[in-house]
């Protein structure tokens, strides 16, 4: 499937300068915003007829756009996103790694900081950028919805700042997104009402047209977004070399590579030169798929980068052919290591050292047993008579349904959670080796962990070989963090510090776990709220891959967090 950058699809808000005089009081302890905007949008979730693979789908779209619209704004602005859902399915939007300082009202996982948008209903989402420059982007955060609802969020430097590397002659959004030839909320249900694995997409897509042009010598910004709701993909421009400068909308020192891998979620920002002979060039990426013997969606997915002055094909004849992609076999684990531990922040980072909250956290596949007696039923259709599960120190995470996390929380309602999230898995074991059965089946409910205002905390991630071993993207709302060390095997604190990083980490907000292994994320807990980690493919979310995080306030207005919008979503 054939898909590239179409510039009709950004959206064009209405801007008003943002210069409350209230704002004057705190001129000496928030950043300066007299050169701030306020962006308005519309956004109508509603079913729209998409073409692809020659079928037409009625998909829920936003504003009729698949994908959604691009919003484009500059570090320290506001935007004031007007929600209305007129699809027949509940609907949240994720402003993905937008770090929603005292908003986490508008942060949007479903459940998690707000009840649901029913049909019919509207709710506005209103936050400031702040300190974050780059490519982000928005998605659903309901069910399998993201699937088609989701598009790109340019965040450029400040008003009369600049990239820390010379101005493109042009910048491109390719958002890489995943296409079920059906209607993905039925692919969903039926999983989730059998116990069983989802049928694997049909094709993968980038934007939805074809053509991305340029011209000899120019230079384009590619922002580059997984968007894909269960796959991890490689990507590439043939015949061009990609000079990585930013991922996650965080700056990095820049490298040159041939190729880069992005989970779901994942945000990488990369600048070609157009220095190879005028002609077309195959835009490609496919699967990057670790976990053993799992069946993956196979295909590739392409545009085309257009020189302005290729040659014309002959009168009559058909386009003239692009020049072929070579990308990675799926399972090359040793070419997306060596991207993901190429990154590196600029400059020396302000990594926490002091660390207050240590956790360690067990990170994987499950089946839960199902009674005897319905083992050969409908609804245990996973191994040998199971339900697929999926959890963290062995809780498969539960959301609730009479209130948000963060209702509950804020206004003491009890019975919603619990605060006893283990900080290291209650057995200890081999986690990628040969793990006994008796551990496969987790705890299913919804416990969270508690964090004092300004605490230093330093989360290990450990993969296990439960069922299977697979990279998983954990992404963490609300934060950004500093990814210091990533390996194989089982994390082994005596050894493996050494291999920590704490001069120049790359800032992000999700990180690829390795296959059959472990990362080691630090952050400060600086942002008061109910935040989210979780795995971002979605099927492993679904089945229990997450916990919360609860942020309390600090001390005084600036550190605690805002009251409720008067248009707070109710269960």
């Amino acid at each position: 499937m054939e898909a590239a950058f179409n510039s009709a699809s950004i959206a064009k808000p209405s801007s008003t300068l943002f210069f409350l005089g209230v704002l004057l009081l705190f001129a000496n302890s928030v950043p300066s915003f007299a050169n701030a905007n306020t962006h308005s949008y519309d956004f109508v979730v509603q079913a729209t007829k998409v073409k692809r693979l020659c079928k037409t789908h009625n998909s829920i779209t936003v504003n009729g756009q698949f994908p959604g619209p691009t919003l484009e704004v500059n570090n320290g602005d506001t935007l004031v996103v007007s929600v209305v859902n007129r699809a027949r399915y509940n609907v949240t939007i994720h402003w993905h790694g937008i770090r929603q300082i005292r908003t986490a009202w508008s942060d949007g996982p479903e459940f998690v900081t707000q009840c649901p948008i029913r049909p019919g209903a509207s709710y506005t989402y209103r936050f400031t950028i702040t300190g974050q420059e780059g490519t982000l982007w928005w998605h659903a955060h309901s069910s399998w919805l993201r699937a088609t609802v989701y598009g790109a969020i340019i965040i450029h430097p400040k008003e009369g700042s600049s990239y820390p590397f010379p101005k493109p002659t042009r910048e491109t959004p390719l958002l890489l997104g995943e296409w079920w030839d059906a209607n993905p909320m039925d692919v969903i249900a039926e999983a989730t009402r059998t116990g069983g694995a989802p049928n694997i997409s049909d094709a993968y897509t980038i934007n939805d047209t074809v053509i991305v042009p340029i011209g000899s010598g120019e230079t384009n910004l590619l922002r580059v977004i997984n968007a894909a709701l269960n796959q991890q993909l490689f990507f590439t421009v043939a015949n061009h070399k990609l000079t990585v400068v930013g991922a996650d909308a965080s700056y990095l020192k820049p490298f040159t590579t041939d190729t880069i891998m992005l989970g779901p979620g994942q945000t990488t920002d990369v600048i070609i030169t157009a220095d190879q002979l005028p002609a077309r060039y195959y835009i490609a990426a496919q699967a990057y798929a670790s976990a053993q013997g799992a069946p993956f969606d196979n295909t590739t997915t392409t545009a085309v980068l257009e020189y302005k002055t290729a040659p014309c094909p002959a009168k009559g004849g058909g386009p003239i052919k692009p020049i072929n992609a070579t990308l990675p076999v799926f399972n090359d684990t040793a070419t997306a290591t060596k991207f993901t531990t190429s990154l590196r922040s600029p400059s020396k980072a302000a990594v926490p050292t002091e660390i207050d909250e240590s956790l360690f956290i067990t990170v994987g596949l499950g089946l839960l047993n199902c009674p005897p007696g319905a083992r050969a039923s409908r609804n245990c259709q996973g191994p040998n008579g199971t339900r697929f599960a999926s959890s963290m120190n062995n809780v498969s995470f539960v959301l609730p349904s009479s209130f948000s996390l963060l209702q509950a929380h804020q206004q003491g309602i009890p019975g919603v959670f619990t605060t006893d999230f283990p900080a290291s898995p209650p057995v200890k074991f081999d986690y990628t080796g040969n793990v006994s059965q008796a551990l496969w089946s987790p705890q299913r409910a919804t416990k969270v962990y508690k964090l004092k205002f300004g605490s230093q905390v330093e989360v290990v991630l450990q993969g296990t070989s439960i069922f299977t071993a697979e990279n998983h993207p954990v992404h963490l709302h609300g934060y950004d963090f500093y990814i210091v060390a990533e390996g194989f095997g089982n994390f082994n604190r005596k050894r493996d510090t050494a291999k920590f990083n704490l001069v120049d980490p790359p800032l992000r907000n999700t990180v690829s776990l390795p296959v059959g292994g472990w990362a080691v994320i630090r952050f400060v807990a600086d942002n008061p709220g109910t935040w989210l980690m979780h795995c971002h493919l979605d099927v492993h979310i679904g089945w229990g891959l997450a916990m919360v995080f609860i942020v309390d306030n600090g001390v005084g207005e600036l550190q605690s967090l805002e009251p409720p919008p008067a248009d707070f979503p109710v269960c």
